[in-house]
């Protein structure tokens, strides 16, 4: 690429501000800013020298699954919680929650170093950092080893598929947003070429970019990948790439199974012989490159709009954490000590918002009452669209 071509990604990159009250914690767990998480020191050797923050709420089921969330270029893990909810599902549904935090001293952007080959690599840098965060917490709290996930959006998503590709033992399935396949570049300038171009690589060299990052065999992680069509930071081919890549892995057809919307977005579904949804796609059209956030199919809405926290009319940290198999029985907030409250007797907060880019998409106002009525045939309606069953 040209120097012309470089100068225009750097200028395109948005700034965020930072969250405060991040820096300089002197013990192992501190509260961080607006979000509940919290920094865990003495997780390991670190080579990668990353930070770990995570939360454990009270509402946590025996032996619970985790999730880890991995932020994009110029955020922050606090800054990146509060906008995409993932601290208020894990309260919510029970699970424990993972958050690494790069340092501007690694990467000046702030992104996770997807595109180095040190990093990405099977216990070396920042990928054998991220393996010792989740090794700790899982043992320190008796979480389900068997059931660890992991989402990121954009480095972060790219980062995912890195470990996804390097330590498919350790997870169950993932999620990349606005992400990269693994293994595409090996340099700054393999990144920039990866993003802004997206070429495509024949599906069986993506796989065993995959095959080879490891000596597993298998069985493989399911793999859910989000893309919105108007993104011009990372090109939205990557999305097929990385559904090539993944597809190849588990020895199913490039051809989806199925396709059908959900919340009037395209998703493309891959199933295994068992009738199990392995690989998922969804493509947001019209959106510009971030997470994209609305209301749950259990009527709640999760995230807040921000830098690269987009209102689409779909909360893809609801359906990412339904796609993980998160989100079945009772929330843990409906449950009270003595009684059990309907949903609809919930409290929730007051929400604003836009419409997502078609306008076509509109929210139910809140009642006086400050509560608002759960519609059982919209929440059954979203489930079947979800499970592809209704269009």
């Amino acid at each position: 690429m040209s120097l012309a071509d470089n100068i225009e990604f750097l200028r395109r990159l948005p700034k965020m501000p930072g969250i405060n009250g991040l820096d300089g914690l002197a013990r192992g767990l501190r509260p961080a800013g607006d979000s509940p998480i919290s920094e865990v020191t003495g997780f390991g050797s670190n080579p990668g020298d990353l930070r770990m923050f995570a939360y454990l709420p009270d509402t946590l089921e025996a032996r619970p699954p985790l999730v880890v969330v991995l932020h994009g270029c110029t955020q922050k893990a606090a800054g990146y919680d509060v906008g995409t909810g993932w601290s208020a599902l894990a309260e919510r549904y029970g699970f424990a929650l993972l958050m690494p935090e790069q340092k501007s001293s690694n990467n000046g952007n702030g992104c996770f170093n997807w595109f180095n080959a040190e990093d990405t690599t099977r216990d070396s840098g920042e990928a054998l950092s991220i393996r010792q965060m989740i090794g700790h917490v899982v043992e320190s709290h008796g979480l389900d080893s068997k059931r660890v996930y992991i989402t990121g959006l954009s480095a972060g998503g790219a980062m995912t598929s890195a470990m996804l590709a390097t330590y498919p033992d350790v997870f169950a399935a993932g999620a990349i947003i606005a992400g990269l396949p693994y293994g595409v570049a090996n340099s700054m300038q393999d990144a920039l070429t990866a993003m802004y171009r997206a070429p495509a690589h024949p599906a069986q060299q993506l796989g065993d970019l995959v095959r080879n990052a490891s000596s597993h065999g298998g069985p493989w992680p399911k793999i859910s990948v989000w893309h919105g069509s108007a993104d011009r930071t990372v090109n939205p081919a990557n999305a097929g790439e990385i559904v090539k890549q993944w597809v190849n892995v588990h020895g199913l057809p490039e051809q989806p199974m199925s396709e059908a919307e959900v919340d009037g977005y395209p998703r493309q579904v891959w199933w295994n012989s068992d009738g199990e949804s392995i690989v998922e796609s969804f493509t947001i059209t019209h959106m510009a490159h971030g997470t994209p956030l609305g209301i749950g199919s259990d009527e709640e809405r999760y995230g807040l709009e921000g830098a690269f926290l987009i209102e689409a009319g779909i909360s893809s940290s609801w359906h990412i954490a339904q796609f993980f198999g998160l989100t079945a029985g009772l929330p843990k907030s409906v449950v009270v000590a003595g009684a059990a409250q309907t949903a609809a007797e919930v409290p929730v907060e007051a929400v604003t918002a836009s419409p997502r880019a078609t306008g076509d998409r509109r929210f139910k106002a809140r009642e006086p009452s400050g509560r608002r009525v759960l519609d059982i045939n919209a929440v059954i309606t979203r489930a079947l669209t979800a499970a592809g069953l209704m269009k």
